[in-house]
């Protein structure tokens, strides 16, 4: 059974326990595909990933992320989450001001700033959500086709659908219909009326289900870049906001979101909740 180091770190909050935490495994190589998959069943997050030596020259590191219900190809707290803790043990970037990830997606970006933020990443699938496909995503949450100011495919790897609703108080008060739901991948967006008191400039929300569980993630970077890559362009979303997420959740995420030299860049503060070994592989 082999020992690896282990951080569990907290994403899109600066006071931890109350963003969305990540597992992280470090120094991972000697794991196989079943192994990453049994543990990351076992810790029960949202995801788990693994660090691992890039085989690309370019990056810093290779990570593989993973849900309770498979692989995927990128996620965004995970990238977020993953680079810290690489950071925060030693791991010695080639570029000081940024990381370069390696995953199944391709290269990603992480920026060293007043907090890290990644390039969203292209999305492998845009443009509007056809009738056959939208009427069930509607039914199952709950909204009426009227409610709807937009609604498009956004997704960067785990498959996401975007819909634009009028107010933040609107997407808070969905109530998704669960036996409707199955491997259902959404996103919720809306601004509130007034961001001085609020703190924020939206609410967002996103449910997914994986073929085992359904369920509402706390705070999503991943589903915040494709939500920023159609409604920035679109001019419906400033080129600079703070997104809220995760108060279903009893969660008080912030998704610092902004497009500089044409490129959109989500970042959040993350902080290690848990640090020490953990023991993974047969015994």
């Amino acid at each position: 059974m082999g020992e690896f180091r282990f951080s569990q770190v907290d994403v899109f909050s600066a006071h931890g326990l109350r963003g969305n935490p990540v597992a992280v495994v470090h120094g991972a190589d000697e794991l196989g595909d079943e192994e990453m998959a049994e543990f990351a069943r076992w810790t029960n997050l949202s995801e788990t990933t693994f660090l691992l030596e890039p085989t690309d020259a370019a990056a810093d590191y290779r990570l593989r992320i993973f849900t309770t219900g498979g692989e995927l190809p990128f996620a965004g707290h995970p990238t977020l989450g993953s680079a810290h803790a690489w950071l925060e043990v030693g791991g010695a970037a080639t570029h000081a001001d940024r990381v370069v990830q390696e995953c199944a997606a391709g290269p990603v970006t992480v920026r060293r700033d007043e907090r890290l933020a990644f390039a969203a990443p292209p999305l492998t699938r845009s443009g509007e959500v056809a009738a056959g496909d939208r009427a069930p995503i509607l039914a199952a949450l709950g909204l009426d086709d009227d409610q709807v100011l937009g609604m498009q495919w956004i997704d960067n790897g785990p498959g996401w659908a975007g819909i634009e609703l009028a107010s933040a108080e609107e997407v808070l008060a969905v109530e998704p219909v669960l036996h409707l739901c199955g491997q259902l991948k959404v996103g919720l967006v809306g601004p509130w009326a007034d961001p001085g008191q609020a703190g924020k400039d939206v609410e967002v929300r996103a449910f997914y289900g994986d073929g085992t569980d359904f369920m509402e993630d706390p705070v999503t970077g991943s589903l915040q870049a494709g939500l920023a890559q159609w409604l920035i362009p679109a001019r419906r979303l400033p080129q600079r906001y703070v997104a809220g997420q995760g108060v279903r959740r009893q969660r008080d995420g912030r998704v610092h979101v902004e497009v500089r030299d044409q490129q959109v860049w989500v970042g959040g503060d993350t902080v290690t909740t848990v640090a020490g070994t953990v023991r993974i592989g047969s015994a």
